[in-house]
């Protein structure tokens, strides 16, 4: 694996390169806790409205300014899972909610929509432009 410093550098939009330098992709998302010092892996995303997949963190060569070489040739990075991105909070109400109540919401679908990155802010980021004036 990569430093562990150095996972703090990277960026939406910074490029993708399997373990034989070839690019797949780039970077949609960075998951992990920048203030507990955790880094837990990478959204990365083969074009503009391609589904973002789950590297994780074991998977990183290496990374150098801009770039993200993977240990993964191109046909592992293909298997990947889809990336899942996370409720943004979650609402725990134990002593309100009834037992069949909490049952139901476990098998309730949540809005998939409701935490997607928008199409305009991932062609922003693809390019590398999002967050500059």
């Amino acid at each position: 694996m990569a430093d562990p410093v150095s996972w703090l550098m990277i960026e939406p939009g910074w490029r993708v390169a399997s373990v034989d330098g070839e690019e797949v992709g780039r970077i949609e998302a960075v998951t992990g806790d920048s203030n507990a010092d955790i880094f837990d892996g990478l959204a990365i995303a083969s074009g503009v409205v391609a589904r973002p997949r789950y590297v994780p963190a074991e998977q990183i060569a290496e990374i150098t300014d801009g770039l993200v070489r993977l240990s993964l040739d191109k046909t592992a990075i293909e298997q990947l899972p889809e990336y899942d991105v996370p409720a943004a909070e979650i609402d725990v109400e134990p002593e309100k909610a009834s037992l069949l109540q909490r049952a139901e919401a476990g098998l309730v679908r949540p809005n998939e929509r409701e935490h997607r990155t928008g199409l305009v802010r991932r062609v922003l980021d693809w390019f590398g432009l999002a967050g500059r004036r």
